[in-house]
């Protein structure tokens, strides 16, 4: 059994209390500029000089007032209710994960729990991670934070949890950081993206967790990827897919990879990653006999 890796030291906040305005006004303005007001049916009238939609537009759509979101998109403190917000999320033709981070920064408590900072994988946590083999899989934090993993994960990905440094214990990290892990994970076009707006979600919904933060200016300071997929303002949740890994030794194995939460629903979830076909279930036979990284 795999035991759980130590938490990542924690670092003061890197973005105040107070920055979420600021936050909100931002994600507003990037997403009413990535709008088409051609495609949206809206008639426009002499020369566009900015891209997107134009604040009035917004505004009228939202049915609120031009200055009250005027005040909004500067990052004023205007403390917006949560039908305003809905009405300028459908405005903007927000998505569900989009809605529910702009709610977040404007500070309206959402109807479900929000994800806690302090969960650890529990010792049945680590025997259901067991239990799973011949199937890889691990605990990680809403962040990405690598808490725990089983055999095959370690096998598969070629690391010993216990023996990675701290900073190194997230999947986001090594994605950015890591030649040896960009070698195994096969990424598809836009998947540092789809993690970035992942790690925007879990940002926003944990704003007081110090090591997110922490996180977030390592990973600003030291990544242009990383930077120019932030300033893009997307969020998502995490979804099902399948991936592919190339292993050293194995070769490509295809496998879904599933999240799973426990009950209460919080930021620390369970990733397995189970067989596409019959060939890749053998590949995770074979796996299992290789020695331990």
């Amino acid at each position: 059994m795999t035991l759980p890796a130590p938490p990542v030291p924690h670092a003061p906040p890197a973005v105040a209390a107070s920055a979420q305005p600021q936050e909100l006004g931002r994600f507003l303005r990037a997403r009413r500029e990535s709008l088409s007001a051609t495609a949206m049916g809206l008639a426009r009238h002499g020369r566009v000089r900015t891209p997107g939609l134009r604040r009035e537009e917004v505004a009228q759509l939202a049915g609120i007032g031009v200055t009250w979101y005027t005040k909004l998109e500067q990052g004023r403190e205007v403390q917006p209710s949560r039908q305003a917000i809905e009405s300028i999320a459908r405005a903007l033709q927000c998505n569900d994960d989009e809605v529910r981070h702009l709610l977040a920064l404007a500070g309206i408590k959402l109807d479900q729990p929000s994800p806690l900072a302090a969960d650890e994988p529990s010792c049945l946590h680590m025997q259901l991670l067991d239990k799973l083999l011949p199937y890889p899989a691990q605990m990680q934090s809403a962040a990405f934070d690598l808490l725990a993993a089983n055999a095959a994960y370690e096998r598969l990905m070629g690391i010993s949890l216990q023996r990675l440094p701290a900073l190194q214990r997230n999947c986001l990290h090594m994605s950015l950081f890591d030649a040896r892990w960009q070698q195994v994970v096969r990424h598809e076009p836009q998947t540092i993206e789809r993690m970035v707006a992942m790690f925007r979600a879990a940002s926003t919904q944990q704003s007081g967790d110090r090591a997110i933060a922490e996180r977030l200016d390592y990973f600003l300071t030291h990544s242009p990827t990383f930077r120019n997929a932030w300033e893009r303002y997307q969020v998502r949740s995490p979804e099902n897919q399948e991936k592919t890994f190339d292993h050293p030794v194995l070769g490509l194995i295809h496998l879904r990879q599933t999240y799973w939460w426990s009950a209460p629903r919080s930021g620390m979830r369970m990733v397995v990653y189970l067989p596409v076909t019959q060939a890749d279930a053998r590949a995770l036979d074979r796996l299992a006999l290789l020695p331990a990284p």
